[in-house]
This record gives C-alpha cells, structure tokens and sequence, in this order.
C-alpha cells in the first residue's frame, strides 16, 4: 500500500508536468502551423487537436484547483520554449514536413504515456474524480496519435511529388 500523502502529492506532481507537457504541445503546433503552405490537410489536423489541447490544460487545471493548488508557471515557461526550439529544429531541412510528422507521432506517444500513467496514480491514490477527466484527454491523444501515424503515408507521396517536380516541399 502506497502512502495516501506521498501518493497525492506524486499525482499533483504528475498533474503538473502534464500541464507543462500540453503547453509544449501548444507550442509545437503553433510553430508547425505557421510552416505549412503546402500541408492544409495536416494544418487542419493540428487545429483540431490544438482545440482538444486547450480542453485538456482546463480539465488539469481544474483537478489542480480540487487539490487546492495550479500548474507550474515556471515549468510551463520552460516547456513552452523547449517546444519552440523543438519545432524549430526541422525549420532549414527541406524534408521538415516529414521530421515534423515524425515527431509528432513520438510526442502523441508520450502524452499517452504520462496520461496512462496519471490514471494508474488515480488508481493508486483513489482520485476516482479526475479518471473521466484523464481518460478523455488519453482518448484525444491516442485518436491524434492514429491520425498522424495514418498521415504518414499521403505527406511522404505529397512531400516526393513536390519534390521531384523542383517545388518547396518541405512545409
């Protein structure tokens, strides 16, 4: 049996880096967003689960606020430069489009990590309030995931066409 007051304190722990973690992603979009002339169909994806991100960081916020405290302005900082540089990263490779693509699919993966992990400290901890809240947000992670993994294929033909024909492609 885990420590009820250790255990709180692991999930508001847990609670914050999500949130920091969402800040990040809004950050990686914004930037990829911005990139994509070439890509509608990808720009209307991030749109989509930037939306959802939103609802996400306001679902956090509110499991923060039932524990009496909020997320971590500091971390949220941090990550949300770490997200500009990351997305800044592909910026100058002419194939950005498909590094882009890539990334996003190990960063959907991620949060579904720190989600599945969140609600097995919901488990842990007995914080069966916050479950329907976290199972949503696993829910639109792992629905964004399968979108941009099935992307994959159609931005590599489009990335190749374009390419092979002397266009810009990569964005």
């Amino acid at each position: 049996m885990v420590d009820q007051t250790y255990m709180q304190q692991l999930f508001i722990t847990g609670l914050k880096n999500a949130h920091g973690v969402e800040h990040q992603a809004l950050q990686l979009m914004d930037r990829q967003i911005e990139h994509l002339e070439n890509y509608p169909e990808v720009a209307d994806m991030l749109r989509m689960h930037r939306v959802e991100t939103e609802g996400q960081l306001q679902r956090i916020d509110t499991l923060l606020d039932g524990f009496g405290t909020s997320a971590s302005a500091a971390k949220d900082v941090v990550l949300g430069a770490v997200g500009n540089v990351a997305a800044l990263a592909h910026v100058f490779t002419p194939d950005e489009i498909i590094k882009n693509s890539f990334a996003n699919h190990a960063f959907e993966n991620f949060e579904i990590a720190a989600y599945t992990s969140l609600l097995t400290m919901v488990d842990l901890g007995g914080f069966t309030n916050a479950r329907s809240a976290l199972e949503q947000s696993l829910g639109e992670e792992k629905r964004m995931a399968q979108l941009v993994l099935d992307s994959i294929p159609a931005i590599t033909r489009k990335y190749a066409e374009l390419r092979s024909a002397g266009q810009t492609a990569g964005h």
